[in-house]
C-alpha cells in the first residue's frame, strides 16, 4: 500500500514542565478566565492554546481543537522577537559586536554589484528597529506582498541587501520582514552558528526547552522573520525569563540591560499594535503596560509587566483572515488581575 508521507511532521512530545498555582494563589479572579474560555469555544474557532503566567507560575492553560501540549506551534513573525533575544545574549557574551554594526561590514560577502550608496549607513540597531530605509510595501495589518519575492529567491541575502534605500526614510520605522532576516545572517556570519543552533546553545538548553524546529533560508542561515516553530509552554518560559529579568531557574540567561532596550519604545510604531522596540511591540491597554512578540493568526507572548504576568495565544497560521486576541487580554485577563 503506496501511503502519502507529509513533508515535515512534528511529533507529540511531553508537555514542557512549569510550575503550576490556582489563580487565587496569586491573587488572580479565576471566573473571569473560566468566561475567557467560553468566549474564546464561542468565537475564536481557530484558536489552538491559551497559557497565562502569573508571578512566574502556570495559573490557566487550555487547548482547542485537536491541538495538545506537546505539539509545535508556528510562531510567524513572533520568531523575530525570539530573534532579537538572540541578538542581546549574542552581544552580551562578545559573540557579536553592537547595535551600531554596520551591515555592510558583516555581510559584505552578500552584497550585489548594484546596491544603494546609502547601505554603509544602515546599521544593526537600524534592523532591530525597522528603521533602515530599505523600500517595501507594508499593509495595515502587516502584510508584507514583496515578501513573496523574498520566498521565491535563491538568495535572500542578495535580494535584501539589493533593494533600494530611501534616504529620507532612514532612520523611521517600517515593518519590514527583510530587517528581521538580515538580523539572522548577521547573527550567524558573526558566531560562525546559524540562529537556530546558537538558541539552542545558549537560550532554549538554559530554558529546558528541547522540541524545537526553525527553518533555514535556502543560503542556510535561519529565517530571520518566520520560522521558528515552539510549544505552547516553551513559548510560556520565555515570557517567564523575560519578565524575571532575564533570569530562569534564578539563573542568568538573557542580559538585562538588553531586555531594558529591547522591551523599550525605540521609535514609533503603528496605533493599531503599538510603538516598537527591538522586535518587539510596546504599548498600553487598560491603563497596563504591555510588551508584544506577534506573528500572523494570533501568536502571541504577552507581557504585563506591571501585573507580572504573561499570557500566550497560539492559533492556526495559515490563514488570510483572523481575529487579534487583543480585546480577550482587555475584557477578561486584566480585570481578573486588577
Amino acid at each position: 500500500m503506496n501511503q502519502q508521507l507529509p513533508l515535515l511532521s512534528s511529533p507529540v512530545a511531553r508537555g514542557s514542565k512549569l510550575t503550576q498555582a490556582r489563580p487565587e494563589d496569586t491573587g488572580t479572579q479565576a471566573p473571569p478566565l473560566e468566561n475567557l474560555h467560553f468566549n474564546i469555544l464561542k468565537e475564536f474557532p481557530r484558536m489552538h492554546s491559551l497559557l497565562i503566567i502569573r508571578h512566574g507560575k502556570l495559573i490557566f492553560e487550555r487547548y482547542y481543537g485537536s491541538h495538545q501540549a506537546g505539539m509545535l506551534n508556528d510562531l510567524r513573525s513572533a520568531t523575530k522577537s525570539v530573534l532579537s533575544i538572540l541578538t542581546g545574549i549574542a552581544i552580551g557574551r562578545g559573540d557579536l559586536p553592537g547595535i551600531h554594526t554596520s551591515v555592510a561590514e558583516l555581510l559584505h560577502a552578500y552584497i550585489p554589484p548594484r546596491h544603494s550608496p546609502e547601505l554603509a549607513k544602515i546599521t544593526l540597531g537600524h534592523l532591530l528597529t525597522m528603521t533602515s530605509g530599505f523600500s517595501w510595501i507594508t499593509g495595515k495589518r502587516l502584510g508584507e506582498p514583496l515578501v513573496k519575492q523574498l520566498h521565491r529567491s535563491r538568495q535572500w541575502g542578495l535580494f535584501a541587501l539589493g533593494l533600494p534605500i530611501i534616504p529620507e526614510n532612514i532612520g523611521h520605522f517600517q515593518y519590514r520582514s527583510t530587517d528581521s532576516h538580515l538580523i539572522s545572517m548577521m547573527l550567524s556570519e558573526s558566531t560562525g552558528l546559524d540562529a537556530y543552533s546558537y538558541a539552542r546553545l545558549h537560550l532554549f538548553e538554559p530554558l529546558g526547552i528541547t522540541h524545537t524546529a526553525w527553518v533555514p533560508s535556502p543560503e542556510g542561515h535561519s529565517m530571520g522573520h518566520i520560522g521558528l516553530y515552539l510549544t505552547s509552554r516553551d513559548m510560556a518560559k520565555i515570557g517567564v525569563c523575560l519578565l524575571e529579568g532575564g533570569r530562569f531557574a534564578d539563573k542568568p540567561v538573557i542580559p538585562g540591560e538588553w531586555l531594558q532596550q529591547m522591551l523599550a519604545p525605540q521609535t514609533a510604531g503603528y496605533p493599531a499594535f503599538g510603538d516598537y522596540g527591538y522586535q518587539f511591540w510596546t504599548g498600553s491597554m487598560s491603563g497596563q503596560t504591555y510588551r508584544l512578540a506577534h506573528g500572523h493568526g494570533g501568536q502571541q507572548i504577552l507581557l504585563l509587566p506591571e501585573l507580572d504576568a504573561a499570557v500566550i495565544f497560539t492559533a492556526e497560521s495559515k490563514v488570510r483572515t483572523w481575529k487579534n486576541p487583543r480585546r480577550l487580554v482587555e475584557q477578561y485577563i486584566i480585570p481578573a488581575m486588577c
